[in-house]
């Protein structure tokens, strides 16, 4: 069998970097502000979209995600998956994420799904991992009007229903 190269100290390594990627996310989709902030080192830099909204500095970027994604009216699930980290140093690494989103807006009435692959730096820093660069680049989006769906009904939802379903069974 062929070595890999990892050691069982670095294998620990790479499920905290995971565990960081898995609380971005997290925290994006119940809207933590606080929390994420956490996650980035304070020069961190973000280019969603191919770079379409770049930030420079973690204040910018989590301003950003505040004000686009913070709406009660906006809904979303993001899943990454299936990472590729690699250390570059004993302190810093880099990780390649699928990642598959759902965004449900009703205040627009529209349904947004895609697919994109983050590309990230990380950086450890006292003794904690945090994201140091973010983004993606989409491998597609689409886009679907909600109002062109009869009987169409969002029934549960974190922040109007505090995630129970109006649906009785």
């Amino acid at each position: 069998m062929a070595s890999t190269g990892l050691t069982a100290s670095d294998l620990v390594e790479i499920e905290r970097i995971k565990r960081l990627k898995y609380k971005y996310m997290r925290c994006i989709d119940q809207k933590l502000w606080d929390e994420i902030a956490e996650c980035f080192t304070p020069d961190a830099t973000a280019a969603y979209s191919s770079g379409k909204y770049s930030f420079k500095g973690a204040e910018a970027i989590v301003e950003f995600l505040r004000k686009s994604m913070g709406s009660e009216t906006f809904h979303s699930s993001h899943r990454v998956h299936h990472p590729e980290i690699d250390f570059t140093s004993e302190t810093t690494a880099t990780g390649i994420w699928a990642l598959e989103d759902v965004v449900i807006d009703t205040q627009w009435q529209i349904t947004i799904r895609g697919a994109a692959f983050y590309q990230d730096e990380y950086q450890k820093v006292d003794g904690e991992w945090k994201i140091k660069s973010t983004g993606y680049r989409r491998t597609y989006e689409e886009i679907q009007s909600r109002k062109e769906m009869p009987g169409l009904k969002l029934t549960a939802s974190w922040w109007t229903t505090d995630g129970r379903s109006e649906i009785d069974v």
